[in-house]
């Protein structure tokens, strides 16, 4: 499965993630979180500047299993 790394790096990491960025977006590459965003928009698109698309997870931090899917459309970006 493409970015189950950065997925799993998220699960095993998810509250101290939570407790150090709350209700931000970061962005994962690998096991690394390289970024750290206010809105969805700036999490998708400044990323790109350095990592291709699909590169790169975006994940909104918060506690428990609910908070780990999300539903990005376009009018969010």
């Amino acid at each position: 499965m493409r970015l189950s790394k950065e997925f799993q790096y998220y699960i095993d990491n998810q509250e101290e993630l939570a407790l150090k960025h709350k209700n931000k977006f970061i962005v994962i590459v690998g096991d690394k979180v390289v970024g750290v965003y206010d809105n969805i928009s700036e999490a998708y698109s400044k990323p790109q500047e350095k990592y291709e698309l699909g590169t790169f997870f975006i994940q909104q931090t918060g506690l428990g299993t609910e908070n780990y899917t999300q539903i990005i459309n376009r009018c969010m970006l």
